[in-house]
């Protein structure tokens, strides 16, 4: 990545001091990360503590538990949930610190009801752990020694209360469906168990925690809106909203250009605009440079330095084409004007205890989804919203986000106490996240709309006519009025949909309208060659399950347990069609395993054929946008569809996604009797190729065709076919294969694809 500056950051020369000599008066950040202990509420065996962190690897640290991931231990750890607990930390603060008029303890995350005490004061109390906290603590602190304690309740018992004084009973809510989420409480719903993840409702400070040391004004929030882009000029508008605690003068800079506030007391925002001069774009990967401006904005009074932000933009367009046509209404992205196929895939998060994620797995986990040519990434909603440095990843190495709000797989109440939350929520992240030239989309929901109309909640929960009038009237006012109205307060600029999927995959008249979750192969035990016949407009979810690799079961389990009837395996398994599903699809394409390891590499097989049949149809539908398998990773080890198992091992489908995925690609089709191979090109150029086709077999090697091919972006080109029926007999029964290459003018391989007798089976 390559970072550019805007000249006029460099008429600013003022850093430390002013030329008066007087010394700057910026804020000042102390983390509070050492010295925590931790015991179960009302107790007083204090043990160290990990800040951030959460009772579970506390506990795991102090060999309180067992490892979560192995065997059947997660049954043994249940007990965490039910308990509460307390966090404590004694901290000095000095007479230089005091001198502040302004002190704030801000909590970036807590999971996920907690309250806070200082020095024997309730200072605040938490209900969602999507939230940071801000606490004014001027008064409270002291000079010398203070105690800080954070009580949290278990998220398992407020549950429990919701659940008691609630007016209907919401879908989640019961054991009479295998969804697990709690829809109360503000809480990642993957916690509460999911069909590839373990259940661990985890609770602690999980995001830094720290005082801020400040005087007369700060910065809130600083915000770069592209007005206009063009090749000769950029038009940026600068919002910068600023708190002051004194009526003061004060100035906010960005570069050259000054803008005096009026005296004032409490929150204000300026906007003001400034211009680039032949601005560089920002690219997805495949497309060119990720060009980033750095974009500082100051804090002053007279000469005093009081507060200073910088913004990294990229300048770009991202636009979602939805519009009716003849098949239905489209649903594809453009980028920089130009229309972006989407190869990407769902992420969910890396562990049930997030703060054990380190900043070295998401750098390999970016670069293992850029590696096999990952063009975007669902951040999807029964996670989290992920930290700054996930997005700033994407934005170095050219991945676009499309970024769910945190909720998937139940209704949700709709009284004023819980909106307003979730409207906190949305609105915080919103801000945070929204300066990323990587996001690309919001969207409302994961498969709740579907579900609604298709899962037979109404039936299964004898809801009266007047309950499901209530129900969904509460589902439209948060995702169809509450999240957009706050994006099209703080983020207009960026497209958004209720949910994911629109339409459901068995409509098959209605599934050329929208994004589509195709999971008849799945849950429904569709044959591979239904991912041709089950095309809709965007395939935003569908996947196929394998095992891991050997060495990470042999992280789980022990010899003893290594067969799909021990108990560890299927408590591993998390989903019910499970291992017999995968052995029953395999077996239609290759022979019976033998024994448990040869299994292991069966499911993987099988799960890349799967992907190979359902990619190549997605990427040859002409009307389709995109596709987003799932998933793309795990946050414990198992069976599941991911194609990256936790500990980051490729499983033979991310292996082939370098040439599934591959922008510029030669696929195989049959149709009418021949053998096609069709050319498609997802880069924004044309591209000029020699193609080469060898026919292979275990005598010699046959080239059946060379030729230079042009193919311009966006375009599906008929390049060759093979008629002859005997050939294709000969094909299914693995006589021979096919080697397709795609070179350049300078003779570099830029497309290697051997077509066996697996890409004609499905047919």
């Amino acid at each position: 990545m390559r970072f550019f500056f805007l000249s006029l950051v460099f008429l600013i020369l003022l850093t430390g001091c002013s030329s008066h000599g007087q010394v700057d008066q910026q804020p000042v950040i102390r983390k509070l990360h050492e010295g925590w202990v931790f015991s179960e509420a009302q107790k007083t065996n204090w043990l160290k503590a990990t800040v951030p962190g959460v009772v579970h690897t506390d506990l795991l640290n102090h060999n309180k538990i067992p490892d979560p991931w192995y065997g059947l231990n997660e049954k043994e750890i249940q007990w965490v949930e039910e308990k509460n607990w307390q966090y404590q930390l004694d901290f000095e603060i000095s007479e230089e610190e005091l001198q502040n008029s302004n002190v704030s303890l801000i909590f970036e995350g807590l999971d996920t009801y907690a309250t806070v005490i200082l020095n024997g004061d309730t200072i605040g109390i938490s209900n969602n752990m999507f939230r940071s906290w801000e606490f004014a603590v001027r008064k409270l602190v002291k000079v010398g020694e203070n105690k800080l304690t954070v009580l949290f309740e278990s998220p398992v018992t407020k549950w429990q209360e919701y659940v008691k004084n609630a007016p209907i009973e919401l879908p989640a809510s019961s054991e009479m469906v295998d969804i697990r989420v709690s829809p109360y409480v503000r809480k990642a719903p993957y916690h509460f168990g999911w069909d590839w993840g373990p259940r661990y409702v985890t609770m602690g400070i999980w995001r830094p925690v720290y005082l801020k040391f400040y005087n007369t004004a700060v910065l809130n929030d600083v915000q770069v809106h592209q007005k206009t882009l063009s090749d000769s000029l950029a038009e940026l508008e600068i919002a910068v909203s600023v708190r002051s605690f004194e009526k003061k003068e004060y100035s906010v800079v960005t570069g050259a250009k000054s803008i005096l506030l009026p005296n004032f007391i409490g929150d204000t925002t300026i906007r003001y605009t400034i211009s680039i001069e032949n601005p560089k774009l920002w690219w997805p990967h495949e497309w060119g440079d990720q060009y980033m401006y750095s974009v500082p904005v100051r804090l002053k009074q007279d000469h005093f330095l009081l507060d200073e932000k910088t913004r990294k933009i990229g300048l770009r367009t991202i636009e979602l084409v939805q519009e009716e046509d003849d098949l239905g209404r489209s649903f594809y992205f453009k980028v920089n004007g130009q229309k972006f196929f989407v190869r990407g895939a769902n992420y969910i998060p890396q562990s049930n205890f997030l703060p054990s994620v380190r900043s070295t797995q998401y750098d390999s986990l970016i670069a293992d989804a850029k590696a096999v040519n990952i063009n975007m990434i669902r951040i999807w909603g029964g996670g989290i919203y992920e930290n700054d440095y996930f997005y700033e990843l994407c934005d170095e190495n050219g991945i676009l986000v499309w970024q769910d709000f945190m909720f998937a797989g139940t209704m949700y109440p709709g009284d004023s106490a819980f909106l307003s939350n979730v409207k906190e929520e949305v609105k915080e992240n919103v801000l945070r996240l929204r300066n990323h030239p990587s996001i690309a989309h919001w969207n409302g929901n994961n498969e709740i709309e579907v579900a609604w109309h298709q899962w037979g909640w109404q039936r299964k929960f004898n809801y009266s006519k007047s309950d499901s009038t209530f129900l969904y009237h509460n589902y439209l006012k948060l995702f169809d009025t509450l999240i957009p109205s706050v994006i099209s307060q703080y983020d207009p600029q960026r497209s958004y949909t209720p949910t994911s999927p629109e339409r459901s995959y068995t409509k098959l008249k209605k599934i050329k309208s929208g994004t589509v979750h195709y999971w008849g192969v799945w849950h429904a035990g569709h044959p591979f060659e239904k991912y041709r016949q089950y095309l809709g407009r965007f395939m935003a979810e569908w996947g196929f399950q394998s095992f891991p690799d050997m060495e990470t079961i042999k992280t789980f389990s022990s010899e003893k347990d290594w067969a799909l009837d021990s108990e560890v395996m299927k408590w591993h398994q998390k989903s019910p069609p499970g291992n017999g599903l995968i052995e029953k699809q395999g077996l239609q394409y290759f022979d019976k395993p033998k024994d448990f390891e040869e299994f292991v590499r069966f499911s993987q097989h099988t799960q890349a054929l799967a992907m190979r049949v359902a990619i190549d149809a997605h990427r040859l539908a002409e009307y389709n946008g995109g596709t987003l398998y799932w998933q793309l990773n795990d946050c414990w080890p198992g069976p599941s569809w991911s194609t990256r198992d936790v500990f980051g091992r490729w499983k033979e489908s991310h292996k082939q996604l370098q040439w599934i995925y591959a922008p510029v690609a030669v696929i195989p089709k049959v149709e009418n009797g021949e053998l096609q191979f069709v050319g498609v090109n997802d880069l924004n150029k044309t591209q000029k190729l020699t193609l080469r086709i060898v026919k292979q077999d275990t005598k010699k090697n046959h080239v059946i065709h060379d030729s230079i091919v042009e193919i311009t972006p966006n375009q599906h080109v008929p390049f060759f076919s093979i008629a002859d029926n005997r050939k294709i007999k000969e094909l299914k029964k693995g006589k021979h294969t096919y080697l397709i290459e795609l070179t350049d003018s300078s003779n570099t391989l830029k497309f290697s694809r051997v077509i066996d007798k697996y890409d004609v089976l499905t047919y």
